[in-house]
């Protein structure tokens, strides 16, 4: 259980590239793009939210 606690947000980066990957592989080239943003918000949240959790303990 303790991995999930740590490593959820590179999962779940993981699986939205994987899914931008399947938009654009099928045909759908703009959607593709725009999930593919979804990575890089993920891994910029969840620093932001590992920093705050630090500096309110």
């Amino acid at each position: 259980m303790k991995f999930l606690e740590k490593y959820y947000p590179i999962i779940l980066a993981f699986l939205s590239f994987l899914y931008s990957i399947f938009l654009w592989f099928s045909g759908n080239e703009l959607e593709g793009i725009y999930v593919g943003l979804w990575p890089v918000t993920i891994l910029a949240f969840s620093v932001a939210l590992r920093q705050r959790r630090r500096d309110d303990k």
